[in-house]
């Protein structure tokens, strides 16, 4: 899943935004920011792989947020002012949405992202994709490898980093939210509880997953839809 910050401080085209990643298998919406002087303050405590960005807002226009970014994340601008499309470019947005840009428009440039995303991923050049994490465990910081986690499941404020080369689970102190940020697209969370490693899932039974005989994780109502989406772009049959 490709994580997104859209931000726009017209209120009616930032619900059309969320709306359109709602219906797009593949994005998840991290927050909506009706500024970009807001965007900046998510951004310095929340990691995201791309944002929607209109360009033409008071008090920070949003060409000038994104170049102020040390490693800003990929871009699509979003505006109703033509003349921009060249700056954009220059400062490598992924595209470029004219307001007003329709569900087709969208997905055009969401397709654009995933191919820019699924590149970067291929080359192992983004820290969000590589395959080690480091977990603090007690008194110790132990190397995980991101391929081996099966699923993470909550417990209080800690999660329960379940392999498939151990026996124990790994306990941390973390939130789902930060491990669902670092996890990359194969993960998905199912439920406010468990985030699966979609690899893994051997059935779909009802509202549960089933990873293997003794291994059965729950679909939350929330998180059922967006499921049911990853679920339709691999189904084969009537």
């Amino acid at each position: 899943m490709i994580s997104v910050l859209a931000i726009d401080d017209e209120p009616l085209a930032l619900q059309q935004i969320a709306v359109y990643i709602s219906k797009t298998p593949f994005l998840r919406l991290a927050a909506q920011c009706q500024s970009a002087v807001e965007a900046r303050e998510f951004l310095k405590h929340d990691n995201v792989d791309a944002m929607f960005c209109d360009i033409n807002m008071p008090d920070l226009n949003g060409m000038d947020f994104v170049k102020e970014l040390a490693v800003p994340p990929l871009i699509v601008f979003t505006t109703a002012y033509a003349e921009y499309a060249v700056e954009g470019f220059r400062v490598n947005a992924v595209d470029y949405l004219l307001k007003p840009f329709g569900m087709q428009d969208f997905q055009r440039a969401a397709r654009r992202l995933k191919e820019r995303m699924d590149s970067v991923g291929s080359g192992q050049t983004s820290p969000r994709q590589a395959d080690e994490l480091f977990l603090k465990t007690d008194y110790r910081i132990v190397k995980v490898t991101v391929s081996d986690i099966r699923y993470v499941e909550a417990m209080s404020e800690y999660l329960k980093v379940h392999l498939r080369t151990a026996d124990k689970p790994v306990i941390t102190l973390l939130s789902m939210k930060k491990m669902e940020d670092r996890l990359p697209g194969n993960f998905m969370r199912i439920h406010r509880s468990y985030i699966v490693n979609l690899d893994d899932i051997q059935e779909v039974n009802k509202n549960r997953v089933i990873l293997d005989a003794d291994t059965y994780l729950p679909i939350g109502d929330v998180y059922r839809e967006t499921f049911q989406r990853y679920l339709d772009t691999k189904f084969l049959g009537k």
